[in-house]
């Protein structure tokens, strides 16, 4: 018996000139609706982060999104290791705690 083809995704179109944005930050919010994703960049030492990119999505879409996400993921931990996440405080603050100057150099 023969296996069924699998179903291909949406052929997706690029807009000429779309760059790619880095993102170091993302808040998300919600409403009953909607789910909310400021991808955004935050530079050491700096309180203000410029939101680069917003990504509106239903509560469906975003659970979908968040099981590829976790595939993909899974994916590239099995092909170049596991990826190491901070454990001695909340993400957040090992992420985007503001940074510490250099200590002064001792005069000996």
């Amino acid at each position: 018996m023969a296996t069924p083809p699998k179903p291909v995704g949406p052929n997706l179109v690029m807009p000429p000139g779309l760059e790619p944005i880095y993102a170091n930050l993302a808040r998300i919010s919600h409403s009953p609706a909607d789910l909310v994703i400021d991808f955004a960049q935050l530079l050491p030492g700096e309180m203000q982060a410029k939101v680069m990119a917003r990504v509106l999505m239903t509560p469906l879409s975003a659970k979908l999104f968040l099981r590829a996400l976790a595939e993909n993921i899974a994916r590239y931990e099995a092909s170049f290791g596991e990826i190491n996440v901070p454990s001695n405080s909340s993400l957040a603050e090992s992420l985007f705690r503001p940074p510490h100057p250099p200590s002064p150099p001792t005069s000996e």
